[in-house]
């Protein structure tokens, strides 16, 4: 599932604009505003920052939802960045619940790089990496996406 590329959009004076990321994806533009389009329909907005820890720009799938006492609170779902050719998509499958995301009805290889996904340091999370340059796996992303925004 891992291609090998340079990730683009490291600069911090250019902004993530259309232009610029279509420019950066070249064929893989079209998936990329098609999946950016539907993750609305799951009530997952994207918001781009420069990170300057990892020196390039990211977006971050976050979902708003009331909490117990009204008040906002956002849970990030998603991680994207750009690269040439290709985009990456990043899910956190938290590890008190990765058992339950083996019994989605995910594809076999899917099931098998969350099976042999590593944690991540002292942290309890494993992630799940997709270079995105089709819609192929489309739905298992979104399926993992709603699965994590089910989690309370």
């Amino acid at each position: 599932m891992k291609s090998v590329g340079e990730q683009l959009l490291r600069d911090p004076e250019i902004q993530p604009t259309e232009e610029v990321i279509s420019n950066a994806l070249k064929d893989a533009n079209k998936p990329y505003l098609k999946f950016v389009s539907e993750l609305a329909n799951h009530d997952i907005q994207i918001h781009w920052r420069y990170y300057t820890d990892g020196k390039a720009w990211l977006a971050k799938g976050v979902v708003h939802r009331r909490g117990a006492r009204g008040g906002q609170k956002e849970t990030t779902v998603l991680w994207l960045s750009i690269w040439d050719g290709f985009f990456k998509v990043t899910l956190f499958i938290p590890e008190k619940v990765r058992t339950d995301a083996l019994n989605l009805p995910l594809d076999i290889e899917i099931n098998q790089m969350i099976t042999d996904s590593k944690q991540m340091g002292k942290l309890k999370f494993f992630p799940l990496i997709f270079d995105v340059s089709s819609e192929e796996r489309f739905e298992d992303i979104y399926l993992l996406a709603d699965f994590i925004k089910s989690i309370k």
